[in-house]
């Protein structure tokens, strides 16, 4: 089912969780929204399920105005950060509770339940729970059966509100990979809610980057983190490093080192670099930028080194831990950076 989201704004007393919102949504697509806190995506979630009301707007379910239908008429599925499974049911029942409070006329026959609960806890590998409850099970269980339970009822739309948050690392990353698996299995057009910029970058399709209740970009992983369009874009997906200049003659200059910048001359600008696109030498050009070694931290298979650059705050450069080892860097010694990618914005 697709879904278009037509100049929708919320506001909760002078707090403007959203504004003018316009966001098409494809049949079959797994979508992130992503954000700080604050940001207004879950309200955009929760106007989409049904369970909060724009202020204006208009939310278009396959083309069809769905803004004042009822959630239970929506055939929308939610999963939440915190499961919401009943405690006193077993994991079968859980599953089988969208099915059995469904109208008479349209509720499955008991055997049809059971084959339909089945089937799914089955699809999230979990069949041999069944007879299990909430408290026995573990944080990754509990959200894939919180899954089930969203698809039972056959749901057009699937919502997920932080549906990893709860979970440890590891369980994150392992979940992640399953939700796409199923994804591409069942097509069912999703939305998910995270702060988690690695994770919206795996699992989506597209990533919707939100900021202040307006949304900063739309994009596959790769366009919004390869192609930011705005600062906030650019500092809220991955690490980077800010370097202050003015611009002379169509350049941002720092040190030796000069950006095609499109500010004005003299106007102030920032220079956007991620620590992974900054080469290190012991040999000055004249498109280096001159520094000291500062700090060094191990990070598994990474060394992230802090360097003391002129106008800049502490500058990272990210290596392997075999172009560390084979550079033979040490704190305390000069070094030059050359930036391989680089990005220039006005100043604020």
């Amino acid at each position: 089912m697709s879904i278009a989201i037509n100049a929708i704004s919320k506001r909760f007393g002078d707090f403007v969780a959203l504004d003018n919102l316009q966001l098409d949504i494809a049949s079959g697509e797994l979508l992130a929204l992503l954000g700080p806190s604050g940001c207004g995506k879950t309200t955009l979630l929760r106007i989409i399920a049904g369970l909060e009301t724009p202020d204006q707007g208009q939310i278009l379910f396959h083309g069809e105005d769905a803004t004042d239908t009822h959630v239970r008429e929506r055939q929308v599925g939610f999963v939440f950060q915190h499961y919401a499974l009943f405690r006193h049911m077993t994991v079968f029942e859980n599953v089988a509770f969208g099915l059995r409070v469904r109208p008479k006329k349209t509720r499955p026959s008991e055997t049809e339940i059971k084959r339909k609960v089945h089937e799914l806890l089955s699809l999230v590998q979990l069949d041999w729970l069944a007879d299990r409850y909430p408290a026995q099970l573990s944080g990754g269980q509990r959200q894939r059966i919180a899954l089930a339970r969203a698809l039972a009822v056959e749901p057009k739309v699937l919502l997920l509100d932080e549906p990893f948050g709860a979970l440890d690392t590891k369980v994150r990353k392992e979940l992640r990979r399953w939700l796409r698996r199923l994804h591409d299995e069942m097509h069912i057009t999703s939305v998910f809610v995270t702060h988690d910029q690695e994770e919206a970058l795996e699992v989506a399709d597209r990533v919707v980057v939100m900021n202040k209740g307006k949304i900063e970009q739309i994009g596959t992983p790769e366009q919004v983190y390869d192609a930011p369009a705005t600062p906030f874009v650019y500092q809220f997906l991955g690490d980077v490093n800010l370097f202050h200049s003015r611009v002379h003659d169509g350049w941002a200059e720092v040190g030796a080192a000069r950006f095609a910048a499109e500010a004005g001359d003299s106007d102030k600008a920032v220079v956007y670099v991620r620590p992974h696109e900054i080469e290190l030498s012991r040999v000055a050009t004249d498109k280096a930028i001159a520094g000291v070694i500062s700090h060094s931290r191990l990070l598994g298979a990474t060394v992230r080194l802090e360097v003391d650059v002129k106008d800049a705050e502490v500058v990272e450069v990210e290596l392997t831990r075999e172009r560390y080892q084979e550079g033979g860097w040490q704190v305390g010694e000069p070094v030059w950076l050359n930036p391989r990618e680089a990005r220039v914005y006005p100043a604020a």
